[in-house]
């Protein structure tokens, strides 16, 4: 992706704890464009919300990025400490978290938080900031935003708040946006609309999003590329509507297999069978192969990176064969009705 903004190489993140070292993040790489979305997808313990985090150079002790670089626009951001890191955060990258109630401080008024937002890296007027405020707000689709900017956190829905969030992370115009499953809380309808607004945003803007989330029925709608993870690990790669349509590691074709759309009511859902390995003990070779129906003497070795002819990548011995299928259908439906 020549156009890449947001360039992650062999990221490692590490946890030191009584059992040993934990790898929640081992290798991983991936590269955003401008004005595309990436979804980072995996079972709760991947290590998606970690790769976030340390993008954003969030990771405190006992974690510590062990290696790797996180280019944006070319500047190694695992490099930056302190003040240097903090002048970047927010301005160039931001991040969305999964409740906005992390974001907003919910004794100040909703125009106070973004002005001071604002002049921590603009020196502005408040006036200025105020209207930069309040344009951020209409961005997002808050109706009569002038008079959002005098209200609480708590006058406002849930689905209000995370709009906010959004609005935050976009008030100085930042290259890349990394969501954090900033949807999950919400019911269908308004996720819908917030997810329609964010790829105009992308579309409109040029602001690149990593979308952090577990959901791929979410991301099969919102998402130009895909990006699997497990273990720690990312297990597949490829623009979304072919991971969607024909996924190559048999991890995502169990998620995909598990979404309660592909399935008629009343019928049982398939899953995958056990659970996500401890990181402290992950077994030899491949750290799907316990779980995984496809498993053969190979993979008790570390797996390679396959690279297949239409740019998708798979870290797997044995990967399906692509087949042609019919994509999910139950949130793009949802999707483009909210648009």
């Amino acid at each position: 992706m020549s156009d890449a903004v947001l360039r992650v190489k062999d990221l490692q993140t590490q946890f030191q704890t009584r059992v040993g070292v934990l790898k929640a993040v081992d290798g991983v790489s991936f590269e955003v464009g401008r004005g595309r979305i990436l979804g980072l997808v995996g079972e709760s313990g991947s290590g998606k919300s970690v790769t976030g985090y340390s993008i954003l150079g969030l990771i405190e002790p006992p974690g510590r990025i062990a290696g790797g670089e996180v280019l944006l626009n070319g500047k190694d951001l695992t490099r930056l400490k302190g003040e240097a890191m903090r002048q970047v955060r927010g301005a160039q990258i931001a991040m969305v978290f999964q409740d906005p109630m992390m974001t907003l401080n919910p004794v100040l008024k909703i125009g106070t938080q973004m002005i001071a937002a604002v002049r921590a890296h603009d020196k502005v007027s408040r006036k200025v900031a105020r209207a930069r405020a309040r344009d951020a707000l209409a961005k997002v689709g808050i109706p009569s935003p002038e008079e959002r900017l005098d209200a609480y956190p708590h006058q406002l829905s849930g689905g209000m708040r995370q709009r906010v969030a959004i609005a935050i992370a976009l008030l100085h115009s930042p290259a890349v946006i990394i969501a954090d499953e900033p949807t999950t809380a919400l019911d269908v309808s308004i996720q819908g609309q917030i997810l329609a607004e964010v790829r105009r945003l992308a579309d409109e803007t040029g602001t690149a999003f990593v979308w952090v989330t577990h959901d791929l029925a979410v991301v099969s709608s919102l998402a130009d590329d895909i990006c699997v993870m497990y273990a720690g690990r990312v297990v597949e790669t490829g623009p979304a509507a072919d991971v969607i349509a024909s996924p190559r590691h048999p991890y995502t074709a169990g998620l995909l297999a598990s979404v309660p759309a592909e399935h008629e009511p009343g019928t049982k859902l398939p899953q995958v069978p056990g659970s996500t390995p401890s990181l402290a003990n992950l077994p030899p070779g491949c750290a799907f192969a316990p779980r995984c129906a496809k498993a053969g003497p190979a993979c008790t070795t570390t797996p390679p990176v396959q690279h297949f002819e239409d740019g998708r990548t798979a870290l797997c011995h044995y990967p399906i064969e692509p087949v042609s299928c019919q994509p999910l259908s139950l949130t793009s439906t949802t999707y483009q009705s909210a648009s």
